[in-house]
């Protein structure tokens, strides 16, 4: 056979041959695997099966809240329910201080799409610059207040341009009806509605409620799709009723800011207290502010002078040393005091009265305004009697009323006090009190010798309330009569007469402290009575502040505004004149007697 041949066979049978191969015998095959990697790959099975066992763990069992939360925060939200705060009101129901929703804007920075064009239209809406609205957007802030508490017309425009990823809610603003004339009395909340200043500062708990809340379910666009949960409800605020009288409060207002600009003043201020029942009937200051549009506000505004200024009282303390005089049999008021010739020397100081007086009574100490007289009679007593007195009266402690800021004064303790400071005490120089002290240290004379508390907020009942007894009751009708006199003809403060109602007060005038001594020309006024004098029934005390206009005297700067508010107040109460109007000697201005404070 050829050699061609075979070949051809030998082909045939390899083939034939591979058909028939068996792996099992081929030596590449044939190999055993070792066992640790079978093993090796079911452990890195079993392990990751184990990874996802224990994540499973985690997330469901033990960290479920956490995770929970974070996928409510996708799509479920809290929405808060926020509380009405209670509203103030007057002694007759007038409200002060109410509650109103208005709109607040809001926005998701990142889903705002809006083009430049209407961006500035936003911003213009707003009554923002372009760039502060930009600052406001940015894309990494989640949300954004664009403009809380906005007025309707605001929330409109913004409404109007439609743009995605910007909301509004709705949110309570306060709203203040009396405006400047109540602005110390109910003070103001900031935008967070928390009280700042007076009333709403004072009973900031009682006014504020607790708010409420409901669960929600929002989509993308914020949009509420549904309730989840239960809905937990607002609970309102509690209103306040107080003894002010919107009425009194606000002639008050008047009276004390038109004398401010008669006299060129500085500032004034007016309380006007019911001496039955110790309720403030007023309380009001000038400069005053709206507490509704605080913009630019000045410290000079914010001041609650009545509560916060004090001063030295001057001839407003000489009533009560004469009465602590008649209280220890030490005077009656016929007893003679010799003031001389106007000047007397103490203690290496000169005390002068502005007129030579003479020997007169002791109720022409108080007629005549005599610092010298007042001396004389204070030098009478033990230190220690004149401090009991002056702190049974109130001063030198800050006065037990529901209102922020009010001041204790000055009253130094009376063993430090050297007899010439007893003296100038005597006539109201070395100590301080307020304007409210002082009003409320009146109602000594007006409650037959009881010094009673006094209330910001409406008395249940109108009966008058106890006192502290400071004089007896023969004592003080004494004292009344001598207060009618120094208000009347020939007395210091004739122009605070009231037409149809007898009146009894004491007249101050006193240079301002500067620095360490007095100013010069710097004076404050200020007049404190009551009536009518058969049987009290209000007490007003009238402060002004550095008059420039010329007259700087108690009786001629605040005498006149005494009558005024004191004529109206009667009248609202509906108190029956006790004097004959046509017979009544109304005092002329000649017959003033100047003060003697000095």
């Amino acid at each position: 056979m050829s050699g061609r041949g075979k070949a051809n066979k030998s082909g045939a049978r390899a083939l034939g041959a591979g058909r028939g191969v068996s792996y099992s015998t081929s030596p590449l095959l044939a190999s055993k695997t070792p066992p640790w990697r079978s093993r090796f790959l079911v452990a890195l099975v079993g392990l990751a099966f184990l990874g996802l066992l224990a994540r499973a763990v985690y997330v469901q069992v033990l960290n479920t809240d956490f995770f929970q939360k974070q996928g409510e925060a996708r799509y479920a939200h809290t929405l808060e329910l926020p509380a009405s705060r209670g509203r103030i009101n007057d002694r007759s129901g007038q409200t002060l201080a109410a509650s109103v929703a208005v709109p607040s804007i809001w926005a998701i920075p990142k889903e705002v799409d809006a083009d430049a064009d209407k961006r500035q239209a936003l911003a213009k809406a707003l009554g923002l610059s372009n760039k502060e609205l930009e600052a406001k957007l940015n894309p990494d802030t989640r949300f954004v207040w664009l403009k809380r508490l906005a007025d309707d017309d605001t929330a409109a425009k913004v409404k109007a341009l439609g743009l995605k990823g910007v909301f509004q809610d709705r949110e309570y603003r306060r709203k203040y009806p009396e405006g400047e004339a109540a602005a110390h009395v109910v003070g103001f909340t900031n935008v967070e509605d928390r009280g700042q200043e007076g009333i709403e500062l004072a009973f900031q708990k009682e006014l504020q409620g607790r708010d409420g809340s409901r669960s929600v379910v929002r989509d993308r666009l914020g949009r509420v799709v549904e309730d989840i949960g239960d809905i937990v409800p607002a609970a309102n605020g509690q209103d306040i009723d107080l003894s002010v009288d919107s009425k009194v409060q606000f002639f008050a207002y008047q009276r004390i800011r038109d004398a401010v600009a008669e006299n060129k003043a500085r500032a004034g201020s007016v309380v006007v207290l019911d001496a039955q029942s110790g309720e403030v009937l007023a309380l009001a200051n000038f400069p005053s502010y709206d507490p509704g549009n605080r913009q630019n506000l000045s410290g000079e505004q914010l001041r609650n002078r009545a509560l916060t200024d004090v001063f030295e009282p001057g001839s407003t303390m000489k009533p009560f040393i004469a009465g602590l005089a008649m209280e220890t049999g030490r005077a009656t008021p016929d007893t003679p005091v010799d003031t001389g010739n106007g000047k007397y020397a103490f203690q290496g100081a000169v005390i002068s009265d502005t007129h030579a007086h003479g020997v007169i009574p002791v109720r022409d100490v108080i007629k005549f305004s005599s610092n010298i007289g007042a001396t004389k009679l204070a030098m009478q007593m033990q230190p220690r009697e004149m401090h009991e007195m002056f702190t049974a009266i109130g001063l030198g402690q800050r006065p037990q009323i529901s209102f922020p800021g009010a001041v204790s004064g000055k009253l130094r303790p009376w063993k430090t006090w050297r007899p010439i400071e007893q003296a100038t005490m005597s006539y109201g120089y070395g100590l301080s009190a307020s304007l409210f002290q002082l009003a409320r240290a009146y109602t000594v004379f007006a409650r037959d010798g009881e010094i009673i508390p006094v209330s910001m907020l409406r008395q249940p009942h109108d009966q008058p309330v106890a006192g502290i007894r400071v004089f007896s009751p023969k004592v003080t009708q004494e004292l009344r009569l001598m207060l009618q006199a120094a208000a009347g003809p020939g007395g210091t403060a004739p122009e605070a007469q009231v037409p149809g109602y007898s009146v009894g007060g004491k007249s101050g005038t006193a240079y301002k402290q500067e620095g360490r001594g007095y100013a010069a020309h710097k004076y404050r006024s200020w007049f404190v009575g009551i009536t009518p004098i058969s049987k009290p029934r209000i007490v007003v005390a009238v402060m002004v502040d550095e008059p420039t206009a010329g007259a700087h005297y108690g009786g001629q700067v605040a005498g006149p505004v005494f009558s005024q508010v004191a004529a109206q107040t009667l009248r609202l109460l509906g108190v029956q004149p006790d004097l004959d109007v046509k017979s009544q000697i109304f005092a002329n201005k000649g017959a003033v007697a100047t003060e003697e404070s000095f």
